[in-house]
């Protein structure tokens, strides 16, 4: 059976992938006429991994990757491993004061590849996601996420309630996000181990989910929308949680 084969795009994503797993690239299309000195950086990589590089016109890079913005760049390449509940055990045990992400229902790759770069400017170890019910990480991630999402380890997990059980035994503490907590981010302690549960835009976490927190909090909205695209509100609750370690 041949193996499965992803189309990728955007300059900073390209560059991440060739920087860390060059042998994931099988074939790079470059847009005829286009003068970027990142381009250059990219093609550079790629003659030096001996990488076959394509020049052609921009109809020909949008079809590739149907629509989407490409920067001038795609790639046919091999999908990036998956990581399972084995490498986050890893993971923790290198980790003298874990600092997890999940994400319970995101399932917008938008939402997912900024998210992934917020995880990644505040030191996240992992971001945790179920199998189900989340974006993959597909082409449109991994260019939201302007390389990040090939350097944070994103985990698929098969029960996330479990999961979140198995990280408090641990001893890391589980803290939830809801609009119906009393608790504002900034009363809670995060400044041991922790890992933050950021549910889906509008449905929250699921109630399996909910009950295996140690904790709720919530954010201040002290204007008129009731809440936060999940992106912005895992960016300041990752920052507060920074903040709270002394970084």
């Amino acid at each position: 059976m041949a193996q499965q084969q992803d189309w990728l795009y955007g300059i900073h994503a390209l560059t991440a992938v060739l920087e860390r797993e060059p042998q994931r690239i099988l074939e790079l299309y470059i847009a005829k006429g286009r003068d970027d000195e990142r381009l250059h950086k990219l093609i550079n990589l790629a003659r030096k991994e001996g990488i076959s590089i394509q020049f052609c016109n921009k109809k020909v890079l949008d079809d590739k990757s149907k629509g989407e913005s490409h920067q001038g760049v795609v790639a046919r390449a091999y999908p990036a491993k998956v990581l399972t509940e084995t490498d986050l055990d890893t993971i923790i045990s290198q980790s003298a004061k874990p600092f997890l992400l999940v994400l319970d229902g995101v399932t917008d790759p938008h939402n997912l590849g900024a998210v992934l770069r917020s995880a990644d400017a505040a030191g996240v170890d992992a971001v945790i996601v179920p199998k189900d019910k989340s974006a993959s990480l597909n082409a449109t991630v991994r260019k939201v996420a302007c390389g990040a999402a090939d350097v944070i380890p994103l985990i698929q997990v098969t029960n996330l309630a479990r999961t979140l059980s198995e990280l408090q035994e641990q001893q890391i503490w589980v803290v939830g996000t809801a609009g119906e907590a009393r608790q504002s981010v900034f009363d809670c302690d995060m400044a041991g181990p922790v890992a933050l549960v950021m549910g889906a835009e509008g449905k929250g976490m699921r109630r399996l989910t909910r009950e295996r927190c140690d904790e709720l909090i919530k954010l201040p909205m002290l204007g008129t929308v009731s809440s936060l695209n999940v992106s912005v509100a895992t960016g300041i609750c990752l920052y507060e949680i920074v903040r709270q370690r002394g970084a």
